[in-house]
């Protein structure tokens, strides 16, 4: 009879039902517990799987053009820091389980998928400082931070799917409202942009403490805006935005 150790072993290192089966009758509390560990484990692979079919339905339609790019972009609402776009090629032979709307996915499981899309696909980053936010509106310069993104990719794509946006370049693309729950292409943009982004404003933390950049990625929380009350802007937050315009006015 195998121990318990060795059945963990093998249940850990298969999604396969027919590695389960000779244990099935075995009445042990642990067996059983390993059991049960592994039948979530192919629930949520069942999941994955469904999840991953219904959101590469675009790339499939599209099948007839070379190459597809997912474009999406993090940060438009914060009141410091810049505006991160991805641009990212997935093989059409790419199967990243869990992929999804960045904000959908736990921090942990965002960084091993950022990891395995830089691994297999073709990316590019772009960005518009805070004062290009200033200088020309938070949409222009989403365009321009996207437009930034596809300009870096290492090769061309001869189509688009957009998270909500349309892009002045002589590309066919198609813009999809909340695209990143729509599009592996676009999701895969989305987790890159926003693990780069959060990157840089953990290192904006490192040299403006106070202000709780790590934690909060600029947007305005309570903690935030008391910092701003306290310790006044960076040079790093947006001052067109209202409540960074306001303090402004006040001091």
């Amino acid at each position: 009879m195998a121990t318990i150790k060795a059945i963990k072993q093998i249940l850990q290192q298969s999604t396969d039902e027919k590695a389960a089966a000779p244990f099935r009758q075995d009445g042990r509390r642990g067996v059983q517990a390993e059991l049960r560990k592994f039948d979530r484990k192919l629930r949520q692979e069942q999941q994955y799987q469904e999840l991953w079919q219904e959101m590469t339905r675009y790339e499939r339609d599209l099948r007839d053009y070379c190459s597809i790019a997912g474009i999406d972009e993090v940060g438009r609402g914060p009141l410091a820091g810049g505006v991160t776009a991805a641009a990212v090629i997935l093989p059409n032979e790419a199967y990243l389980p869990g992929l999804n709307d960045s904000k959908k996915i736990p921090k942990l499981k965002r960084e091993q998928l950022f990891e395995d899309i830089l691994a297999c696909a073709s990316v590019g980053v772009g960005s518009c400082t805070p004062k290009e936010i200033d200088t020309y509106n938070i949409y222009e310069a989403s365009k321009i931070a996207m437009v930034r993104a596809l300009e870096r990719l290492p090769v061309q794509p001869d189509y688009l799917l957009i998270d909500a946006m349309e892009l002045p370049v002589s590309i066919n693309q198609k813009n999809l409202t909340k695209g990143d729950t729509k599009s592996v292409s676009i999701a895969a943009a989305s987790i890159v942009a926003k693990v780069t982004r959060d990157r840089e404003m953990a290192e904006l933390d490192r040299i403006y403490p106070g202000y709780g950049f790590q934690a909060n990625a600029g947007y305005g929380t309570s903690e935030h805006l008391q910092a701003l009350d306290r310790l006044g802007p960076t040079p790093y937050h947006r001052q067109s935005f209202a409540p960074v315009r306001n303090r402004n006015r006040l001091s």
